[in-house]
């Protein structure tokens, strides 16, 4: 049980120069009080136990298979769907136009040209990132973990709020996690458990109980507690080019930061995790910073066709054009060789998702790393089950845990 919270504190975190940043109050800041706060996370460990067990014997008793042997994340669909997608091979012709790229030297040098490309249809970073400043807002502790409140700067004086999770008890440098919200009112909270009313995607209390730390911010289209298009509107004020996703993309980059920085984290060890929404910034913030090592992307919708790309806090109208014939097969193929796990439910992603692994399974051959790749349908529709939760913690760990 992570049990009743204990006594909160306000705690700055100092800037780079010593001097506390002057930030100003997060939207969505709710206080809670210690009692209402304890049933919530009692709710959060009831809905985490109860319907994993009733989940697994009910997938089981479906998969039967799967309950006598490993499960196989490079398995294909028995029957190739109809509605699966035709993808440009990512083994294209080298420069001769003849050879096809056989060597790691031919891969890495189309490998640039693709983030080149597709850095171009998000629109450029900045070319410096600006001085690392935060402050904790509120911290509360339980027996098992500390869960605080934090508030640090994306860009210059621009700003974003999250949870920061990390397990007591534990000694020395931890594997660290970055785990992207849905599309929910709570955002970050939810994740982080401070709404436990959907337990399956507490993903942030689930991952710190087996050891890591773990970061929940919130996307930037929640700012202020406006609409998205408001947001996008703000964000292209400043970043006349800039897409949604360039700003996902650039805080994904920053949460890596965030991790960094903490003196509880090995930054060598770091991972995402994302569901729907967070789906997509995984596997941008993978594909465009080198620093996550894993990377499972839950029901996002891999197509272009899968899901809303073309909304103007993704990628935008001009993934409709006729001309645009790009897909994220060559963003799984940007992530290789670090590992990729793709969850599907048979909703925004299913069987027709296959292509996208089998089309990126040459890549992480050449590289040897073919076991670092897979994906898995569990049927359970939008949703994040328990027995996804345990694979995705399992296949973090595999990659994550020495």
């Amino acid at each position: 049980m992570l049990g009743r919270a204990r006594a909160r504190q306000r705690t700055p975190l100092r800037a780079q120069h010593g001097r506390r940043p002057c930030l100003p109050r997060p939207p969505h800041h709710h206080k809670m009080s210690t009692t209402n706060l304890a049933a919530k996370e009692r709710k959060v460990l009831k809905g985490l136990i109860v319907p994993c067990a009733l989940g697994a014997l009910s997938w089981l008793s479906v998969h039967p298979a799967l309950a006598q042997e490993p499960v196989n994340l490079l398995r294909p669909p028995t029957v190739a769907p109809a509605n699966a997608p035709a993808l440009s091979p990512l083994l294209l012709p080298d420069r001769d136009g003849i050879n096809t790229i056989r060597s790691t030297n031919a891969w890495n040098a189309r490998r640039e040209t693709l983030k080149r490309e597709w850095a171009g249809i998000l629109g450029e970073f900045p070319k410096q990132k600006p001085a690392f400043r935060a402050e904790v807002l509120e911290t509360e502790e339980f027996p098992e973990m500390t869960r605080q409140h934090v508030r640090y700067q994306v860009e210059e004086g621009v700003f974003t709020d999250g949870y920061l999770l990390a397990p007591r008890g534990r000694q020395g440098r931890r594997p660290g996690v970055v785990v992207f919200h849905q599309t929910v009112r709570t955002h970050a909270q939810q994740p982080a458990g401070v709404d436990a009313s959907n337990p399956e995607l507490t993903t942030g209390v689930q991952l710190v109980k087996r050891g890591y730390v773990v970061l929940c911010p919130r996307c930037f289209i929640f700012d202020d507690g406006t609409n998205y298009l408001g947001n996008v509107s703000l964000m292209q004020k400043r970043h006349p080019a800039w897409t949604g996703m360039a700003r996902m993309t650039w805080d994904g980059i920053r949460a890596a930061d965030f991790l960094e920085a903490q003196p509880n984290v090995d930054k060598s060890r770091l991972g995402a995790i994302g569901h729907s929404l967070g789906a997509k910034e995984v596997l941008y913030a993978a594909a465009f910073d080198g620093r996550y090592q894993v990377a499972v992307f839950s029901e996002g919708g891999i197509g272009m066709g899968f899901s809303n790309w073309e909304a103007p806090w993704y990628l935008g109208p001009q993934i409709k054009k006729a001309e645009f014939k790009r897909d994220h097969h060559e963003l799984i193929a940007l992530i290789a060789p670090r590992a990729f796990l793709l969850l599907a439910g048979e909703s925004a992603d299913g069987d027709r998702s296959w292509p996208f692994i089998a089309a990126a399974r040459p890549i992480y051959g050449m590289l040897g790393a073919s076991d670092n790749l897979g994906w898995l349908n569990h049927r359970a529709g939008h949703r994040y089950p328990p027995n996804a939760q345990e694979i995705a913690g399992e296949f973090l760990d595999r990659h994550l845990k020495p």
